[in-house]
């Protein structure tokens, strides 16, 4: 990104003055080193989307923006519904609801590493991935509607989750407001075989080692310390998501004119929140985030299925679960006063600072834990919520490293096969259908995550608490 088109504020943020029809200004979270290898779409699309009506204080992106569908890949933008504001299935992104949660495993490095091969295996055999892989849960209309309406509610009433994690899990588990019958019987039927299932692309389960501990009282808070064995999981709502979100892009560009939208881009297509269309969507779309939220509880069910057969003796408890790819209704300080905000998070996930009554009891002090996956052969980060945050970016941060080249540049440098051993000789396994998926998904075909993640600490949005390596890595 040319440098020169930025006005430095500090270390990690850069402003974009408003110029044409931009109603707001530009503001990225970035080192200089980031800005500078940031590709310039990035550059193109904050500024797009501060020309959407509505938008309150600023277009955001964080620090491992990069090119997306319409808003940028770590773009965070809110929308004031008194104000004429817009939903946009672009803001949203095709995986809807997408995200991370980590459990405690209560294992030890020396114990994970004498059964290494063993779990890895058992955990490849219980979990399915890849692309169009299918789960042994098969639903029928009535169970599909209970899903889309009780996200990991739904999960935990059929015995395939646990109580206790509702109360770490966003919305507890359930996003209300969700509309069935907004969703199409063609993204039912995609999702109908696809529940507890990983999916393809960076989708992952790993078992990771944690290695370096920077905040020891919050670390303390959020149960995690030096030597530990944690398990990650990331995932979202595989083809109902991507169905909903294609569908509602091409309503949204047709209905725009009518609704008094001009688009700086058709991929920025949106409706007006209090409109027809803009409803439906938010009804589709909280579907989708309670499918997500089941998906994950299934997996995290399967995944402690898997562990018992190894490690008979531990049980895990989930430390949090966070989406990105949502837009959620919150309140937030706009100008002395509290609003009603429709915050888009694209690739973004909240990251609410101590005291938030959204947060557990447990974590209130600490702040909310921020889930940051890196990629198989790096670090993933562990952070919490800061109260500047809240100011900074509506309570957002980053939500992993972030892409610096396509998946087809990826399978053009590199082999799976040739990864997978590099890892291996790093003390790694990968477990996946595919070794395209491997090649896709190679770490250098990251952003520096560290770097990232540093960013995103000395920015103020989160603090950094925790860093993990991975072990052992299912992908899809």
């Amino acid at each position: 990104m040319d440098i020169n088109k930025l006005e430095r504020v500090s270390d990690n943020q850069w402003r974009i003055d408003p110029f044409g029809k931009m109603r707001v200004p530009g503001i990225i979270f970035a080192s200089k080193d980031l800005i500078l290898n940031m590709d310039d779409k990035v550059y193109e699309q904050v500024t797009n989307v501060a020309k959407l009506p509505g938008i309150v204080n600023a277009s955001y992106a964080m620090p491992d923006a990069h090119w997306g569908y319409g808003f940028p890949i770590g773009g965070v933008a809110a929308f004031d519904p008194q104000q004429g504001g817009i939903i946009s299935a672009g803001g949203v992104g095709f995986d809807i609801s997408c995200g991370v949660r980590t459990l405690h495993t209560g294992l030890s490095v020396q114990q994970v590493m004498a059964k290494q091969k063993e779990l890895a295996d058992v955990l490849f055999q219980y979990i399915p991935a890849g692309l169009g892989s299918t789960g042994i849960f098969h639903l029928n209309k009535k169970e599909m509607d209970g899903m889309l309406n009780g996200g990991a509610r739904w999960a935990v009433e059929r015995g395939l989750g646990e109580p206790a994690d509702l109360e770490r899990i966003e919305e507890h588990g359930c996003m209300p407001g969700a509309d069935p019958e907004q969703i199409s019987d063609f993204a039912k039927k995609r999702q109908k075989n696809e529940m507890g299932t990983l999916g393809s692309g960076n989708h992952y389960l790993e078992v990771q080692k944690v290695v370096e501990i920077y905040d020891e009282t919050i670390a303390g808070k959020f149960g995690v310390a030096l030597d530990d064995i944690k398990i990650s999981i990331h995932c979202g709502s595989r083809g109902l998501g991507h169905q909903i979100g294609t569908e509602f892009l091409k309503s949204m560009v047709v209905s725009a004119k009518d609704n008094g939208i001009t688009l700086p881009d058709r991929e920025l297509a949106c409706a007006p929140i209090d409109s027809k269309i803009g409803k439906r969507y938010l009804g589709a779309m909280r579907g989708a985030i309670n499918c997500a939220l089941a998906n994950r509880e299934i997996v995290t069910h399967l995944t402690r299925q898997a562990v018992k057969q190894v490690f008979p003796e531990n049980d895990l408890d989930l430390l949090y679960d966070v989406s990105h790819n949502t837009c959620k209704l919150e309140q937030h300080e706009v100008d002395g006063e509290i609003k009603d905000l429709y915050v888009h998070r694209k690739g973004a996930t909240r990251a609410f600072g101590p005291g938030h009554p959204s947060l557990p009891a447990a974590l209130r002090d600490a702040g909310q834990p921020v889930l940051i996956g890196g990629t198989m052969g790096t670090a993933s980060y562990i952070l919490a919520g800061t109260n500047d945050s809240m100011q900074l970016a509506y309570g957002s941060a980053c939500h992993g490293a972030g892409r610096n080249m396509s998946r087809r540049k990826a399978t053009k440098l590199w082999r799976g096969s040739d990864v997978m051993q590099q890892l291996a000789d790093k003390g790694i396994l990968i477990r996946s259908p595919s070794l395209r998926g491997i090649a896709e998904e190679a770490p250098d075909a990251y952003k520096d995550v560290n770097d990232v993640v540093k960013a995103a600490d000395e920015a103020g949005l989160a603090r950094m608490v925790a860093k993990l390596e991975p072990l052992i890595c299912i992908k899809g």
